[in-house]
């Protein structure tokens, strides 16, 4: 039977093939970084905030104050802007991130997830 030892090549190709593809995945993480070179994925206008339980909220604000996009190491979403009584309100109709100030917070499906988000100095 020739299928076994063909079956077993392309076991090996794949793995080669994922050890490499792995190999260059290991710079991209864009916190917790001791390496200078390193950037972070987030843009350079983004503005950080660190919250409550070492949470960090990355937001960048577009148009004008239009929008604003969340950006988390596995995911970024945008957010519109929405009438607010004081200071600035952007939701999705599920996530909401408020702003007034120096202070932030993000809401996902009713839940508080980001708490006492204070602008970190750049």
């Amino acid at each position: 039977m020739r299928a076994a030892p063909l079956r077993l090549a392309a076991r090996a190709a794949l793995a080669a093939l994922a050890a490499a593809g792995l190999a260059g995945c290991s710079s991209w993480w864009p916190f917790g970084s001791s390496s200078a070179a390193e950037r972070p994925r987030w843009p350079a206008d983004a503005v950080v905030y660190k919250c409550a339980e070492g949470r960090q909220l990355v937001v960048q604000y577009l148009e004008g104050g239009k929008s604003a996009m969340i950006w988390f190491p596995e995911r970024e979403f945008r957010l519109d802007a929405v009438v607010a009584a004081s200071g600035a309100r952007y939701s999705n109709g599920r996530t909401t991130l408020f702003t007034q100030g120096d202070e932030a917070a993000l809401e996902d499906g009713g839940q508080r997830t980001h708490a006492d988000c204070k602008r970190a100095a750049r």
